[in-house]
């Protein structure tokens, strides 16, 4: 079964590398989180897994490893996950299914646009489709928790589309980590 999961995962990480991707990030900052001290999973690897190279826990904090990304930005009013981002959605994918014992929160966020109410359910839209791409991925359910900040917690202050653009995020959370 466990062959099954990883040619699955294989799949769809190759359908995904065959897609073009335009435009970056330059210049978003990410939060290094840390690790934990003594946290659990020493010793946890999968070196070249699906081309990813070091997937321990160690390539969390290495500014290399494309698991130091941990923030997923949207569109304005959408929960799709942009083409650009779905590599980055599969590294941590990747990484998740070779440590069964780590758990990673999503935290969907928006920009100040919008009512309360519907900010809240967009971020919470937004967290349920990393969600679902990582489970389609082989991350085990248990692996994954959602909430939703909606607009309360904004990464950048301002009121123009340079500060909402970088409000609109899934930020992947690794707990203890």
């Amino acid at each position: 079964m466990k062959t099954l999961k990883l040619l699955a995962v294989a799949l769809v990480i190759g359908w995904l590398s065959g897609c073009s991707s335009t435009g970056g990030k330059d210049g978003v900052s990410v939060e290094d989180r840390g690790m934990a001290a003594g946290a659990g999973s020493e010793g946890a690897t999968s070196a070249g897994v699906s081309g990813y190279g070091d997937l321990s826990i160690e390539a969390l904090n290495d500014p290399d490893s494309p698991l130091s990304q941990r923030v997923i930005y949207f569109a304005f009013d959408s929960s799709d996950i942009a083409e650009q981002d779905r590599a980055l959605v599969a590294a941590h994918a990747n990484f998740l299914a070779a440590n069964p014992d780590v758990v990673v929160s999503l935290e969907g966020h928006t920009d100040e646009r919008g009512a309360r109410e519907y900010n809240i359910g967009l971020g919470d839209h937004r967290a349920q489709s990393v969600r679902r791409m990582l489970e389609v991925q082989g991350v085990a359910p248990a692996q994954v928790s959602t909430v939703s900040y909606g607009e309360e917690k904004p990464a950048v202050e301002g009121h123009d589309e340079s500060a909402w653009s970088m409000n609109r995020r899934v930020e992947l959370v690794y707990v203890g980590y």
